[in-house]
């Protein structure tokens, strides 16, 4: 039963979310209702498996026990998995919950009608991984309203056994009669029944949308909508109702309504709202409220001509606490922090956590010197030590301010203005605040663009991998593809590498950028792996302070499960620079190796080049780096040194790889000294996974 939950832990990444959303399923849906649940998984957008199916579903749809994994077509008749097939697109290419009413036969003279409703589950990037289906038996409702409408003699029995609540309400509304069920309902209050409108049950707010659906169906249709009634001991029911017109000879006599408690339901869809908008760790709002929040504060605030200000906040040495004394220690630190953020001293402001230690702070109706103030009264809080545990540690803020409208105009806007102000406020020593200013624009540096576009870049989906083919030079094949990262910025255009990849080293967010790289290429060898391309490689840049990284080889491992990766498939480069701590060097490198992966060195005799190392390291390739290539043909000494490469590499059983080929004479030359595999520009440019495709596997 928890197998699907495991699956969404590995797609989202996020314990403390999972545990609110199991005690939702197993507690309230899966235990309490009799619909028919499935939860499939989204492949390929078109490809359906399923996931979970609870015990009613598993009897109606006549699924076997190990019916995990399986695809429609699997399980089902060709013409009922192409019609499901069918309805579950709809919800892949809306990205909107949608319902569909089925009728089924089962046998010569009877019928069963199900209403499905298909629930999307989107990712960060807006795509739909999993559809939730549930499905009710609405059979009984169906023929309570044929027989309502075919023949007046059943008319009591029907309302009378019904387990909804039924009313029968003349054009004004007066209550005529009622069922058992409505009876519960009101019987609570001082009056008669009898000398109620259906007005007096609903609560003040939804009067007007109820008077209005009721006019609805006093003119002949029917109607349908949600409201709350008050119910005794100031318990609110939520009712989902219809309103059905009595239409006799051509005139509406009265009308039904028809209203079904959905208390339970409403109540699901609030914490699921609730989790949708709040960070399940400190309970605050996530950065999809602040998306909503700060497009209608911007608003109101435009037409109200007010101003409004946000702060950017950071918690400073917070990594250096989380990595020494462990994540349950930087949790307690996170929560602690959402506490103090939550007393500040002002009538209207909402704290946002934007992610890891970063959060957001919106103040309505806040010019400058109010916003200095609070900043002033946010460094404040810090100013006490937080009691972690049995530790007692000290931490302060780093916040960056914007303020609409001097600032900007526009949501996005203010949030990276803000954030250059924090980037300043860590340049000059961190622990105080700073307003956003004009200057820090023209004073900044080409760095501080690329750092701060960096710190979003995955985030909004603007890195990709291209893939540069590596050909077997003895036979001309392309044998191994090495991936490589490509940065589109909004406004920058495409940064080069050689822009982008030093400031992402200097500033540590090669680390979650790297991270992401080797997931990308993971889903791409998969998709390859899928479409029957199993016989590829994939070369992956690694730099040395991921080389560094303690649980380096535990998540590329869990990748590997994840994306069913034959580590035969994956070739990790390193750079000289990363060997330099032998000790370390080798014990990473082992337990890489114990993946089964192939290990290269990149950039070969360009950096600390050490025989040492090519003797006490298990490396299978070294990669000539192309500045030796460039003038093999016309510098002695780089074709000395390729040479010896090469003969060194054949001599300790390595192979080589030749970068930066560009003509045929280099070819020719790398050929002649038996240099087993090259890349360069004369075979191809890096070009893009569909390129791939079309180019090498057609």
């Amino acid at each position: 039963m928890y197998n699907f939950i495991d699956t969404i832990k590995k797609d989202f990444k996020s314990d403390s979310n999972l545990t609110e959303i199991e005690k939702i399923i197993f507690n309230v849906i899966l235990m309490h209702i009799k619909d028919l649940v499935f939860l499939m998984k989204v492949e390929n957008n078109r490809k359906f498996t399923y996931l979970f199916v609870n015990e009613e579903g598993k009897i109606h749809a006549k699924l076997a026990d190990d019916y995990v994994g399986r695809e429609l077509h699997m399980v089902m008749p060709k013409e009922t998995a192409d019609h499901l097939e069918k309805q579950y697109s709809v919800v892949v290419e809306k990205k909107l919950v949608y319902s569909f009413h089925d009728k089924v036969k089962i046998d010569k003279n009877t019928y069963v009608v199900g209403e499905s409703v298909l629930t999307p589950i989107l990712n960060d990037n807006n795509e739909v991984l999993y559809i939730i289906s549930v499905t009710r038996d609405i059979t009984e409702r169906m023929q309570e309203k044929r027989k309502l409408i075919e023949s007046q003699q059943r008319y009591k029995s029907i309302v009378d056994h019904n387990m909804d609540a039924v009313f029968s309400l003349d054009l004004d509304g007066r209550i005529l009669s009622v069922n058992p069920t409505a009876f519960e309902i009101v019987k609570n209050k001082e009056h008669r029944i009898f000398e109620l409108t259906i007005f007096d049950l609903f609560v003040q707010e939804d009067l007007q949308s109820i008077r209005s659906l009721f006019q609805k169906s006093v003119h002949g249709q029917p109607a349908d909508g949600e409201a709350i009634l008050c119910m005794k001991n100031n318990r609110e029911l939520h009712l989902q109702f219809k309103t059905i017109p009595i239409i006799i000879n051509a005139c509406v006599e009265g009308m039904f309504l028809i209203g079904r408690d959905i208390t339970e339901q409403a109540r699901q869809e609030a914490v699921i709202k609730h989790m949708a908008y709040h960070d399940a760790l400190t309970g605050l709002n996530n950065r999809s409220a602040l998306k909503k929040d700060l497009k209608e504060n911007l608003h109101f605030a435009k037409e109200n001509n007010q101003p409004l200000t946000l702060m950017y906040i950071d918690l400073d040495r917070f990594k250096m606490l989380n990595d020494s004394l462990g994540h349950n220690i930087g949790d307690l630190l996170l929560m602690e922090v959402g506490k103090r953020l939550r007393q500040l001293n002002h009538p209207d402001y909402n704290v946002y956590r934007q992610g890891g230690d970063e959060f957001i702070i919106l103040f309505i109706n806040t010019a400058r010197e109010l916003a200095e103030d609070m900043a002033r009264s946010i460094l404040q809080l810090f100013k006490d030590p937080f009691h972690l545990n049995e530790l007692i540690y000290f931490i302060s803020p780093s916040i960056g301010i914007s303020i609409y409208p001097n600032d900007s105009s526009e949501e996005e806007g203010l949030i990276t203005k803000a954030d250059t102000a924090l980037y300043v406020v860590k340049q000059r020593g961190r622990g105080h605040f700073q307003l956003y200013c004009e200057e820090m624009d023209k004073n900044s540096n080409d760095l501080l663009v690329i750092e701060t576009g960096l710190r979003r870049a995955v985030e909004n989906n603007e890195l990709n991998l291209f893939y540069q083919p590596q050909i077997d030079l003895s036979s001309s094949k392309t044998v191994s593809f090495e991936a490589l990262l490509r940065w589109n910025h909004p406004t920058l255009g495409a940064v080069s590498p050689v822009r982008f990849i030093p400031v992402a080293e200097e500033s540590g967010l090669i680390i979650p950028i790297g991270e992401w790289v080797i997931e990308e290429a993971c889903k791409q060898i998969y998709m390859w792996n899928q479409k029957g391309y199993k016989d590829l490689i994939v070369a992956i840049n690694l730099s040395a302070k991921q080389f560094q990284q303690p649980h380096l080889v535990e998540m590329i491992e869990s990748l590997f499960e994840t994306y069913e990766i034959d580590p035969n498939q994956i070739e990790f480069e390193i750079t000289e620079g990363a060997l330099q701590n032998a000790e370390e060097a080798l014990a990473m490198i082992k337990r890489l190796k114990c993946l089964g992966v192939s290990i290269s060195v990149d950039d070969f005799g360009t950096g600390f080049s050490s025989l040492m190392y090519l003797k006490q390291f298990p490396i299978d390739t070294l990669k000539i780096d192309q500045s030796f290539i460039r003038d093999v043909l016309t510098d002695q000494k780089d074709a000395a040194i390729t040479t010896t490469i090469l003969h060194l590499a054949h001599n300790l059983g390595l192979s080589v790889v030749a970068e930066g080929i560009e003509t045929k004479e280099q070819l020719e030359f790398l050929t002649k000294m038996n240099c087993q595999k090259g890349q360069g520009y004369y075979f191809s440019k890096p070009v893009s996974h569909s390129e791939i495709e079309e180019n090498y596997f057609m």
